[in-house]
């Protein structure tokens, strides 16, 4: 048989036609002073008002969900006055009664800490059970201040105090001196987070330099996504500084906004840079590159950014106000870098020129660029195409395999089990639970009327007495108390199973499901609610379970849309979605197979709880469908330029996934670079983080769109760009 006779395929597109992408482009590129500025300006201001105005943070109280969310809030503003009060432990160091020195320590720690105007009181010593320990409770002074207030108050007031018991310890070496309680563990905790948010900061910026400069071997030429990523992120977050004026977000939103940000931000401007200079490489001047860039990955880069964007609302559907901060800021990160690579992008590379590929650094410089196709992908996808059903079945049994362990996911809140227990703190609140066995949780039923007026007081007291009389200890409660204004009451419940406990669970089930609707759920115009540590875990995981599918269905079905209109193809739309859960559901099993045992423990830095945090697979999957939609659009986009030039589909995919791999390898590794990062932090839920991040962009940078991908269009051939006929009326697409 003879050599079928090869024609020569066009390597560079037509001039593009105009459209919005490219004409911003070209005038940008025209006014690039004018654009740089601006864009510098705009991002300053953003900054310096955000600062200015401060953010506004959800309380406590505001980040729970269902029934123990609302009862927090209503608690919240209710004004009980409830200090914070620290334990100060002194204890043998063997085992042994307490003694003189022991009584003497624990005088001392009363009369150090009663000077302090950060101190309301000072309780009796409590011996313990065994003789072998006191317990000098602290009450710290916070005023008149409730809820958030006093939250900050008892911070603030903390730092003296263990600063006094420190004090009491070296003049007393002999017995164990030392604090625990709720404001000093929320101190260590925020002081941890603090220091865990520094370090992964500090590493982002110098990890993502360096893959850029092994990616482009040029210093400005990996500047320049960098900076981009930089200042989207400083402008996004000046942003949500203004946005929380109006709704307040979670402490956390910044760094999910830098987490997100410099990988967008990165990613679409790898895109654009790299195809600048392929067009400059076969000859285009810096002006036609800049416009053949946007005409290419400019589109693809804002198809993304909307399919991103659309999945990161899909968090505000979480019904929890921390989500919705998170979508807020996560969607104002994903606009401000589009339109940075829209517009200030095209401007610098027009005002760079030639002069990106300076200065070149050694060896690198003369390897990188210099082709536009991965040799190794290339190889890897022609045996894709080659057998596709095959290279189909096998990737996906892979995918599967490694998504199987999902099936078993336990999820739960950490509580403080999963804090590290280098702070001393920790590790006395360990020494007093096992010196003064905890009394286990404590369920708070709150009572208050519908329409915020008074409660009927005698009638609440009475129902809460028929309440107490059904308890299994009626002595579990000190009674009904009623808030200084009478529109709210509160009734603890105290328990003999540990928070979160099997136990705990089915005294809340029994509290929520009979006693309250028999006894207090009776009184007329009162709404009753049941909070406490076990229910709003319970209810937390509860929400995400159930919101789960809501989100899913909403991320998946605008997805969709989104890509079948840009690419006028529902299939690519639906092989997008397909193979996006496919990945997904692999990077859950890891998390199955890495958190819910105990092998990892000492490679990772964990103590496994057997259960993935509550709120990991729903952000997981929502962070993860939106960040794949850059690898798919962009793999895609190069598919379908080649068959618009007349190429044969099957050398299409070839050409197509081969010239996309490099850049796409490149922004693999920056995320998976800088989630690895997150990994490396002392908290568990940021180790899972992590993890599931790296492992599901490791996945589908590689088997899902170097395999998977081309195998799914070669089988479909021209099928891939299928659109059913009562859709032909869709506008035409950008790609």
């Amino acid at each position: 048989m003879s050599a079928p006779v090869m024609t020569a395929l066009p390597e560079t597109p037509p001039r593009p036609r105009d459209g919005a992408v490219v004409s911003i482009a070209r005038w940008s590129a025209t006014h690039r002073w004018t654009v740089i500025a601006l864009w510098l300006v705009g991002v300053l201001l953003a900054v310096l008002v955000g600062s200015l105005t401060g953010t506004r943070t959800l309380t406590g109280a505001e980040s729970g969900s269902g029934e123990s969310g609302r009862a927090d809030v209503v608690l919240d503003g209710a004004g009980f006055p409830d200090p914070p009060v620290e334990q100060v432990l002194v204890q043998t160091r063997d085992g042994s009664p307490i003694g003189p020195e022991g009584t003497s320590a624990a005088n001392a720690v009363a009369a150090a800490v009663r000077s302090l105007d950060e101190v309301a009181s000072v309780g009796d010593p409590v011996p313990s059970a065994d003789g072998t320990s006191l317990l000098v409770p602290v009450t710290l002074q916070v005023g008149d201040r409730t809820g958030a207030a006093a939250d900050d108050a008892a911070a603030d007031a903390v730092g003296p105090v263990l600063d006094a018991v420190a004090g009491v310890q070296a003049d007393h070496p002999d017995v164990l001196v030392a604090e625990s309680g709720g404001s000093s563990i929320d101190t260590v905790v925020g002081n941890q987070l603090d220091e865990d948010f520094r370090r992964a900061e500090l590493l982002t910026l110098p990890v993502t330099l360096v893959v850029l400069l092994v990616a482009f071997g040029a210093l400005l030429a990996a500047g320049v996504p960098v900076l981009l990523g930089i200042t989207a992120v400083g402008g996004a977050l000046g942003l949500v500084s203004l946005v929380s004026q109006l709704r307040p977000v979670d402490e956390s939103t910044s760094s999910v906004v830098l987490l997100i940000g410099m990988a967008v931000g990165v990613d679409y401007a790898l895109f654009y840079v790299r195809r600048a200079r392929e067009e400059r490489r076969h000859g285009a001047s810096t002006e036609r590159a800049v416009e053949l860039a946007a005409a290419t990955s400019g589109r693809a880069v804002l198809t993304s950014g909307i399919a991103v964007a659309v999945a990161m609302a899909g968090m505000s559907l979480a019904g929890n106000a921390v989500f919705t901060s998170f979508a807020t800021g996560t969607i104002l990160v994903v606009a401000v870098s589009v339109l940075g690579s829209l517009t200030v992008l095209p401007a610098t590379l027009a005002l760079l020129g030639r002069g990106i590929e300076r200065p070149r650094l050694p060896l690198l410089g003369r390897l990188v660029g210099r082709t536009d196709d991965s040799r190794v992908w290339g190889a890897v996808v022609r045996r894709v195409v080659a057998r596709p059903g095959l290279s189909l079945a096998l990737g996906t049994g892979v995918l599967l395999a490694v998504a199987a362990p999902a099936v078993g996911m336990h999820t739960a809140m950490p509580g403080l089990e999963s804090l590290s227990r280098d702070s001393e703190v920790l590790r006395t609140y360990d020494a007093i639970a096992a010196a003064y066995p905890q009394e286990g949780s404590t369920d708070q039923v709150v009572l208050w009327r519908t329409d915020g007026g008074p409660l009927d007081v005698p009638a609440v007291r009475a129902a809460a007495a028929a309440l107490t009389s059904r308890l299994p200890d009626p002595a579990a409660t000190d009674g009904v108390e009623v808030n200084p204004a009478g529109t709210v009451a509160r009734l603890a419940i105290g328990g003999t199973a540990d928070a979160g406990s099997a136990d705990a669970v089915a005294a809340l089930a029994e509290l929520r499901e009979d006693l309250v609707p028999a006894t207090v759920g009776t009184l007329p115009g009162v709404t009753a609610a049941v909070t406490g540590d076990t229910a709003g875990s319970l209810d937390f995981g509860d929400t995400m379970s159930q919101r789960l599918p809501l989100v899913i269905g909403f991320v998946l079905a605008l997805t969709i849309i989104v890509l079948t209109v840009a690419f006028r193809s529902l299939a690519v739309a639906l092989i997008a979605a397909a193979l996006t859960l496919l990945s997904v559901g692999a990077a859950y099993g890891v998390l199955v197979l890495v958190f819910q045992s105990t092998w990892a423990e000492g490679l990772l830095g964990f103590t496994s709880t057997g259960a993935i945090v509550s709120w990991l697979p729903l952000f997981l999957f929502v962070v993860l469908f939106g960040l794949s939609m850059d690898y798919h659009v962009f793999v895609v986009s190069r598919v379908r330029e080649a068959v618009r030039a007349g190429i044969p589909m099957q050398l299409a995919i070839t050409r197509g996934v081969s010239r996309s791999a490099g850049v796409v390898t490149s922004a693999a590794v920056v995320m998976v670079a800088v989630f690895s990062i997150f990994a490396t932090l002392s908290l568990l839920q940021f180790k899972q983080l992590g993890v599931g991040l790296a492992v599901a962009v490791l996945i589908d940078a590689t088997l899902v769109r170097g395999v998977l991908l081309p195998a799914t269009m070669a089988l479909l051939g021209d099928r891939t760009w299928w659109l059913p006929r009562w859709l032909h009326r869709l506008p035409a697409g950008s790609h």
